[in-house]
């Protein structure tokens, strides 16, 4: 944390609009999907583990409960009701982005229903109790908070004391037996990622309480190497160990512990030295070692490289929660890589619970739903991160506000009584220029921050069309400070070059080509012969296509975002 500075404050969701088509159409899709799925289908398995009626149809997958499921054997059945939570959070911070009524009555009839399925049977048949328990009290908190929903916090307070009982006293790692009897996949749940949740009800005013339990669940014994910077990632669960860095964060936003701000900060540069060129990291969802060759190995020996809307989720939450404490605008980079370059172009969620779940880096690679992963994990965090795009683009500070992420919107808040909007037009990032214009409604003076990314040099910054003489530094927020008022425009030209970055460095030849924080797809059905010159010499076709001149013809190069069902790889050997 800078000395003497408060961490940068969150807008709220109804702060910021977006006007991205590509970002709003993950929004409404997801949005008509779970306002389409019926309150019994919704109810159907929480209420047969709790031993109750449970009319309407089964929504099947892994939503399905079957008290004869059997791990290895069935496909349906392997995580039922886990994304319940998740999806009633999801609809709360719809709301309070569209404030459609169908939205909240939805959400409050959701938890009306849920209250009365509340019993400790549903804790007991339950293969991920303490999973499922943290994703309803996101699900709960996010209703009182942007739902007004009343109830809220006793429901809360009803599952926390049916649930408790039912759980370890403490974390328990990935894989570790707490409970007798049972086989290996009740040993997957994840009771080290629970404090994030049990600190936001705290903050929010569910009670003291919640912050005890927060303490309680922390997985000290990840963090402590952690925070004295030894590397204990390889062999964790990729999404699970990187979401349970949120709560590493959130002890220290709320406990105030340095060790944990330093665990998560070492963790984050840990995980970047592993990482894709896209982002991603965790391919078949397990951390690796350092130096090990693994990431190398997975583009020919995988097809699930990166567990992509959930560990998009949670990667945007620990990049946030890092730029709020730090400032530090290589988190808002690594944000932004993340999002073009994975989870914005995911496959749809569909009505029938087909979830695009790993995104695929492997040399011959494919978008593709998988059969067995109807209503997945991923189904619970897609609709999440649609919703969450806006309160990652813009933070603020009592100077001023910072633009983070350049997406085509308008943000509005109070600066000092005035009422300030900020729109942002672009078509970043396939063009390098994207102009902010302000509204006030009096004058006023505050600092407008923009992000400058690392990858870009010879930036310039012009007000009300008078080039600024101030150094824009790549990797740093540029402060503009100024009295403004409406009518005064930003103008930032961020120009983008074409770079190679390799897998690992014990494979310079396995290389990426990427333009500004694109990475862009070679869309081929064989390795063709390259050189390093020639992928730098890409030509662009149009806005959004490039194209690279090799020995056996030409191959065509797209973003993430526009590949469809096209063969496509991610590196390239270049010689």
């Amino acid at each position: 944390m800078l000395a003497g500075k408060s961490p940068l404050e969150q807008f709220d969701y109804g702060d910021v609009v977006l006007t991205s088509d590509l970002h709003e159409k993950q929004l409404d899709q997801t949005h008509a999907v779970l306002m389409g799925l019926s309150d019994d289908s919704l109810l159907k398995p929480l209420r047969q583990m709790s031993g109750q009626p449970a009319p309407g149809e089964d929504l099947g997958g892994w939503y399905h409960y079957s008290p004869d499921y059997q791990w290895g054997k069935d496909d349906d059945g392997f995580a039922p009701s886990c994304t319940f939570g998740q999806w009633v959070s999801a609809l709360a911070r719809m709301y309070a982005i569209r404030r459609d009524q169908p939205t909240r009555d939805k959400v409050l009839r959701l938890n009306r229903l849920y209250a009365q399925t509340i019993s400790g049977d549903y804790y007991e048949n339950n293969r991920f109790p303490t999973y499922c328990y943290d994703k309803i009290v996101l699900g709960l908190i996010d209703s009182h908070r942007y739902v007004g929903d009343p109830d809220a916090f006793s429901i809360l307070e009803h599952t926390t004391n049916t649930a408790l009982p039912h759980f370890p006293k403490h974390a328990v790692e990935h894989g570790r037996d707490w409970r007798p009897n049972k086989d290996q996949s009740w040993t997957w749940d994840e009771s080290y990622t629970m404090s994030e949740n049990l600190f936001l009800a705290y903050q929010r005013g569910a009670g003291d309480r919640y912050r005890e339990l927060g303490r309680q669940y922390l997985d000290d014994e990840y963090y402590d190497p952690l925070s004295e910077g030894r590397d204990v990632l390889a062999g964790r669960h990729a999404y699970s160990y990187v979401n349970s860095l949120s709560s590493a964060m959130q002890a220290y936003l709320t406990l105030g512990s340095e060790k944990h701000l330093r665990a998560a900060t070492n963790a984050f540069e840990m995980l970047s030295k592993q990482s894709f060129a896209t982002g991603g990291w965790g391919p078949d969802e397990t951390l690796r070692a350092p130096g090990s060759g693994d990431v190398h190995a997975s583009l020919t020996g995988s097809h699930s490289s990166f567990e992509t809307p959930c560990g998009g989720y949670a990667h945007f939450k620990l990049t946030r929660y890092l730029l709020r404490v730090t400032r530090d605008s290589k988190y808002g980079d690594s944000m932004e890589r993340m999002m073009y370059n994975t989870v914005l172009g995911a496959k749809p969620l569909m009505a029938d619970g087909r979830t695009f779940y790993y995104s695929d880096y492997n040399f011959h690679g494919h978008k593709v739903y998988r059969p067995t992963q109807r209503w997945a994990c991923c189904s619970g965090t897609l609709p999440q991160v649609a919703a969450d795009y806006r309160i990652n683009a813009y933070f603020r500070d009592a100077q001023g506000v910072y633009v983070n992420l350049y997406i085509p919107s308008t943000l509005r808040w109070n600066q000092d009584g005035a009422v300030v909007a900020l729109t942002q037009k672009s078509q970043y990032p396939f063009d390098s220029v994207v102009q902010l214009e302000v509204t006030s409604s009096q004058t006023r003076e505050f600092t407008v921050n923009v992000r400058i990314p690392v990858w870009a040099t010879g930036v310039s910054i012009s007000i009300n069309g008078r080039r600024e003489r101030q150094l824009a530094t790549p990797g740093s927020f540029a402060a503009i400070h100024r009295q403004w008022r409406t009518g005064d425009r930003i103008e930032l030209d961020l120009p983008m070059r074409l770079g190679l970055e390799a897998v690992d460095p014990q494979h310079p030849q396995t290389v990426a080509l990427v333009f500004g924080p694109l990475v862009l797809f070679p869309i081929t059905d064989t390795q063709p012969q390259l050189t390093r010159a020639d992928l730098l010499a890409a030509k662009r076709m149009n806005n959004r296509t490039w194209e690279v001149k090799a020995a056996g013809g030409v191959v065509k190069m797209k973003p993430f975002t526009d590949i469809e069902e096209e063969q496509y790889s991610t590196y390239l050997r270049a010689i």
